[in-house]
C-alpha cells in the first residue's frame, strides 16, 4: 500500500491501543506516521515519488538527454535501503521516543456526529458500552423496557455472551440476558441515569464493540427520505426497518420537530430527515436502493471477503510478471520482448476488475485525480527544464560551488537538497522537478544518473520536520500535535534518514 493508505488504515487501531495500554495517543501516532512514510521506501510502489521514477527515466531516454540508456528500476531495487530505514526508524523511537515525543493526550479521532448536523441532533452525544450484570433476569423485551422513550437512549448493538453472538440492529423483540453487553447512543447524563436505574455497569470505553463499532467500521449519518423511497407513506414497524436494513434509526426530524421516542408508528414522508447509526457496509448497501439521500459521504467500503483469494491470486500474478517475465523471455531467446513495471501491475489491476473484485467505478474513484492534474502541470515543467538547458545551467552552477567531490558526498548534497525542497513543495513536485536536474548534475560529477534519480525519489520521503507530508497532516489533529512537535521529533529522524540511506548506498550500491 502507499504510505498514506497504510497510515489511514492503522490510525483507528493505534488510537484504541493507546487507550487500552493507557499511553497518550500523541506518543503513538507520530511514530506510526513516520514509520508509514519510511515504510513506503521498501518497494517502488510504496510512495508517490518512487512510483513516478521509471516514467521520468523513460522520459529522459526519449529526450536523449544522456549518452547512456537508463534501464528501469525493479520493484525491489530499493528494498535493502527501505528495510534499513524502517529498522532505524523503529530503533530511533525505541531509544529516543521518551525524550522527543509530546506527552499531551491528543484529541478524539472523530466526532460521533458530522459537525454540520451536531447542533440539530444535540441530544445524541456519544456511543457507550454497558455491561449487564450476571444477576439480571428481567424477561421484558426492549420495547417493553421503554428505554428510548424514558431515557432518550437508543440501544444500537447487543452482544449475547451465552450465545457468543452480536446483533448490530436489535429489534424491539430482543431480550437482554445476564452478562450481555450492549452499546447505546445518547448523552452522558441520560446514559448515567439509564445505567443506574437498571444496575448496568458503564465502561470507560468500548471493549467488546471496540472493533465492530470503531469510526473505521461504523458511525452516524443523516438521511433524507426521497420522493420515490419505499419508506414514503409507511412506518418503521410496517417495513421492519432494523430487520430489513440492519441499521438503527436514532432520531426523526419532520415538520420542524425532532423526536427520539415513538418512532416506530410515525408515518414517514419525503423530505423527512432521519439520524441513523450502523455499520458502513450496511449504509453502502442502503445507498444503492435510493431510499435515502445522505447529507455526507459514507465512510468505509463494502468488504467482499469472498473475493479475497481472487485478489491475492491477481497480486501474485502481477508480482510474478514483475520478477519473472523479462528473465523468462531472455532465457528462451526473446530478449527484446519485455514488460514494464507499470504494465505488470496494470495487468493485476485489470484482472481484479474482470473478476469483479472491484468495479470500474470503484477503480475510477480510487484514483487521486488531484495528483494526476498536479503531474499534468509539473511534468511539462520538468521537460522544459531539460529542453531549454535550464537543468544543465543550474547543475553546472551547483557543481562549480561544491567543486570536485567524491560520489558519496555528491549524493549527500542531492539528498539534502531534495529533503529541503520536499518540505516546501509536495514530494511529487520535488521529484518531478529535481530528477532531471540531479541526473544532469550526476553526469558532471561522474556519478550514475540512475542511482542519483533513486536518491531523489527516496529523499522526497524525508519530510519529518514539518507537517507538510500527507501522513503527517493526517495524524496531526488526532495526536494533538503542534508544528514544534514535528520539528523536535523530525530533526533527528531527518538526519538519521540521510545517514542510513547514504550508508546503504555506499556499502551495497
Amino acid at each position: 500500500m502507499q504510505n498514506i493508505g497504510a497510515a489511514a488504515l492503522f490510525m483507528p487501531a493505534a488510537i484504541r491501543v493507546s487507550r487500552q495500554v493507557n499511553i497518550p495517543v500523541s506518543r503513538i501516532l507520530m511514530p506510526m506516521g513516520f514509520c508509514a512514510i519510511v515504510g513506503g521506501t521498501i518497494t517502488l510502489v510504496g510512495a508517490s515519488p518512487t512510483i513516478l521514477l521509471n516514467d521520468l527515466l523513460e522520459q529522459a531516454n526519449q529526450l536523449g538527454a544522456f549518452e547512456q540508456h537508463m534501464e528501469p528500476l525493479g520493484l525491489f531495487t530499493q528494498t535493502p535501503i527501505g528495510v534499513a530505514l524502517v529498522a532505524s526508524a523503529i530503533m530511533y523511537f525505541v531509544i529516543f521516543g521518551r525524550f522527543i515525543l509530546p506527552k499531551t493526550g491528543g484529541k478524539s479521532e472523530t466526532e460521533l456526529l458530522p459537525s454540520h448536523i451536531a447542533d440539530t441532533y444535540f441530544e445524541v452525544c456519544g456511543l457507550y458500552e454497558l455491561q449487564v450484570p450476571e444477576s439480571y433476569n428481567d424477561t421484558k423485551t426492549l420495547d417493553e423496557l421503554k428505554i428510548r422513550s424514558t431515557y432518550q437512549v437508543t440501544v444500537v448493538s447487543i452482544s449475547h455472551t451465552d450465545k457468543n453472538t452480536k446483533i448490530f440492529a436489535p429489534t424491539r423483540d430482543e431480550v437482554l440476558n445476564g452478562n450481555d453487553v450492549i452499546a447505546a447512543v445518547g448523552c452522558s447524563e441520560a446514559i448515567d441515569k439509564f445505567a443506574a436505574d437498571f444496575g448496568f455497569t458503564l465502561k470507560e470505553d468500548l471493549e467488546i464493540f471496540a472493533e465492530d463499532l470503531s469510526p473505521n467500521n461504523a458511525g452516524m449519518l443523516e438521511g433524507i427520505i426521497t420522493p420515490r423511497s419505499e419508506l414514503a407513506g409507511k412506518t418503521f414497524r410496517q417495513i421492519q426497518f432494523r430487520k430489513t436494513y440492519e441499521i438503527n434509526p436514532v432520531m426523526l426530524c419532520k415538520s420542524g420537530e425532532c423526536v427520539l421516542g415513538g418512532l416506530s408508528d410515525r408515518e414517514l414522508q419525503p423530505g423527512d430527515a432521519l439520524l441513523l447509526f450502523g455499520k458502513w457496509d450496511k449504509f453502502h448497501m442502503l445507498k444503492g436502493k435510493q431510499t435515502f439521500t445522505f447529507t455526507t459521504d459514507i465512510k468505509g467500503e463494502i468488504m467482499r471477503t469472498e473475493k479475497a483469494k481472487t485478489a491475492v491470486s491477481w497480486l501474485i500474478v502481477a508480482i510474478g510478471l514483475v520478477l519473472g517475465f523479462n528473465p523468462l523471455m531472455a532465457a528462451i531467446g526473446f530478449p527484446d520482448l519485455k514488460l514494464s513495471l507499470s504494465v505488470c501491475l496494470l495487468t493485476g489491476a485489470l484482472g481484479m476488475i474482470l473478476t469483479r473484485v472491484m468495479s470500474v467505478d470503484e477503480a475510477y474513484k480510487s484514483v487521486d485525480w488531484m495528483t494526476v492534474f498536479l503531474l499534468g502541470g509539473l511534468i511539462p515543467l520538468g521537460l522544459a527544464f531539460q529542453k531549454t538547458g535550464t537543468a544543465a545551467y543550474i547543475a553546472t552552477t551547483i557543481m562549480n560551488m561544491i567543486g570536485d567531490v567524491p560520489v558519496i558526498v555528491f549524493l549527500a548534497v542531492v539528498g539534502i537538497m531534495t529533503s529541503f525542497f520536499t518540505l516546501v513543495v509536495s514530494n511529487v513536485g520535488s521529484t518531478v522537478l529535481l530528477v532531471p536536474l540531479a541526473m544532469t548534475m550526476a553526469v558532471k560529477a561522474g556519478a550514475d544518473p540512475r542511482l542519483t534519480a533513486l536518491v531523489v525519489a527516496l529523499s522526497a520521503s524525508n519530510t519529518f520536520v514539518l507537517p507538510t507530508h500527507q501522513v503527517n497532516a493526517l495524524v496531526m489533529r488526532p495526536g494533538g500535535y503542534k508544528t514544534i512537535d514535528y520539528t523536535k521529533a523530525g530533526a533527528g529522524m531527518t538526519i538519521l534518514f540521510l545517514v542510513v540511506m547514504l550508508s546503504m548506498l555506499y556499502l551495497f550500491y
